[in-house]
């Protein structure tokens, strides 16, 4: 069964419907038209655990009715002893249901949203010549903020299932992927291209999901997207004791010693060396390694050795003391490089061009 949702396009169309709604002028006041109350659920919110006012308004209503036999709500509202009619509702009749007493239909609506319903209420609305019930858009569930991440695990899940080369993919596979990506990360945030940006993290995101949906099926330590996040929560609480517990910090500085604090008692590693990756790009190794000995103030005398080796060490030593990131640095003058290797190129077919007449054929 697919997942039940209301489509952007479908919510804006309730939302235009009730925003055309107009009774007209002579209409009747009060409740006495009834209303029209289109419900529509979240499939990222468990079936059933619905806001108080859609159940009173369920409980409450005339009627309820829905076209999709597979809504992933109807055995729960059958639990609640709410009988819902399958069967697609029509404008004409709902708008004279209702106005037969001032009754309340209640719709709960499908993954499209009911384009047949909303547009026939549309027209009638828009004619002038109909006195309307009340229509009435009510949310029975809402999304909390990282909703859509279900969506991800999900589609995952099934391409995992489905297709039949990320069914085979491994850690290893994938490992060359991550790195690229967080190169692009890194491109999109250094020219500050923001929809480059969102669409990097996207991608940086889809390698953590995949990863962690290959490992679910290891068949000797598996573990679930839902693990990795549960081990990264439970280290950000733990490494902030200012926010969730009752240290104080009250500058980046001292943040950063609790960090380094609670990381060190928890890692119990021998040497500051423990954990720096040595496949990272050289310059940046060498800067963490500075980094670290300049934190535990280690005095540590740079090597002896000739050649640009040890002079790239020097210079990174002395970028990261400094507060800059040799990487970052290096890549900007780079880019700088980049450019005016384009604008010689540039030039010297201008040149040729007005020497020879042109590039040779």
């Amino acid at each position: 069964m697919c997942p039940q949702r209301l489509t952007s396009s479908g919510a804006l169309r309730l939302g235009r419907v009730t925003d055309r709604v107009n009774a007209p002028a002579d209409a009747p006041e009060g409740d006495s038209l009834g209303r029209i109350v289109l419900l529509t659920t979240s499939h990222r919110v468990a079936p059933g655990l619905l806001s108080w006012p859609a159940w009173q308004t369920l409980r409450a209503a005339d009627r309820v009715l829905c076209a999709d036999a597979g809504h992933p709500q109807l055995p729960y509202l059958g639990e609640a002893g709410v009988v819902v009619e399958q069967a697609a509702p029509v404008a004409r009749e709902l708008v004279d249901y209702c106005a037969a007493g001032g009754r309340t239909a209640v719709v709960l609506t499908s993954a499209e949203g009911e384009s047949a319903l909303t547009d026939g209420l549309a027209r009638l609305a828009g004619s002038g010549r109909e006195s309307m019930p009340a229509l009435e858009l009510l949310p029975g569930s809402y999304d909390l903020p990282g909703a859509r991440l279900l969506d991800l695990v999900q589609v995952m899940d099934r391409i995992r299932v489905s297709c039949p080369w990320t069914g085979v993919r491994t850690h290893e596979d994938l490992a060359k992927y991550g790195l690229e990506e967080m190169y692009e990360l890194l491109e999109a945030i250094e020219t500050g291209d923001r929809e480059e940006l969102r669409e990097e993290l996207g991608d940086v995101l889809l390698q953590v999901v995949f990863h962690a949906r290959i490992a679910q099926d290891d068949p000797d330590e598996p573990f679930s997207v839902d693990d990795v996040a549960a081990g990264i929560v439970d280290k950000l609480i733990h490494r902030h004791p200012h926010v969730f517990g009752e240290e104080s910090a009250e500058t980046p500085e001292e943040v950063k010693a609790h960090w380094m604090r609670t990381k060190a008692a928890e890692k119990r590693r021998e040497s500051v060396t423990e954990g720096v990756p040595l496949g990272q790009p050289a310059l940046a190794l060498a800067a963490k390694l500075a980094s670290r000995a300049r934190h535990e103030r280690l005095e540590v005398a740079l090597p002896d050795g000739d050649g640009v080796g040890y002079e790239l060490l020097a210079l990174a030593v002395r970028a990261e003391a400094a507060g800059v990131e040799p990487e970052t640095a290096l890549r900007a003058a780079a880019r700088t490089y980049r450019d005016a290797i384009r604008a010689a190129e540039e030039a010297r077919g201008e040149t040729r061009g007005e020497a020879g007449g042109g590039a040779p054929e």
